[in-house]
């Protein structure tokens, strides 16, 4: 099975109600109009790292450091009806930049409360890992889309069958 190496980083802050993450509505490409993370393809000769870094700086325009981000996890998506679109995602979190975010051409950023994801707006898989990487939990995990390409069909925990 061939997947894309993509990968996502959270940005994550303490505020008054709580622990916030940094999304974005996504305004072209794969998953437009829908709520996601910050991040995208690997190009070839980077690192996962250079990659997350690259992207968030280029659709929410701020700095994140290799450094400062927090291996998170992976998930690789199965889309058993679209193969071409199986992705292999490394997932990071910080809580250091420099910048504030602010709207590209891709993303429209925008913070929301960790405890209160706006799922009924993101991809329906979001809901089955996205709260456990905000925990701090680091996942490794299969998620198989039915063939609609939007509704989970079956999730994989790599980590319970080592």
């Amino acid at each position: 099975m061939t997947s894309v190496p993509v990968t996502l980083c959270f940005l994550l802050r303490d505020a008054e109600a709580g622990l916030e993450v940094l999304l974005g509505l996504k305004k072209t490409g794969f998953g437009t109009g829908k709520i996601v993370g910050l991040g995208g393809h690997v190009e070839a000769g980077e690192s996962d790292a250079e990659a997350v870094c690259r992207e968030v700086l280029e659709e929410a325009g701020v700095m994140v450091l290799e450094e400062d981000l927090r291996h998170a996890g992976v998930v690789e998506f199965v889309f058993p009806s679209r193969p071409e679109w199986n992705m292999h995602t490394r997932l990071f979190t910080t809580r250091r930049w420099e910048g504030e975010p602010s709207e590209s051409a891709e993303i429209a950023p925008e913070w929301f409360r960790a405890g209160a994801l706006p799922a009924d707006r993101m991809w329906q898989d979001a809901d089955h890992w996205l709260p456990v990487v905000l925990s701090g939990t680091e996942i490794d995990i299969v998620i198989v889309l039915n063939d609609d390409n939007e509704t989970v069909r079956k999730v994989l925990d790599n980590a319970a069958n080592r």
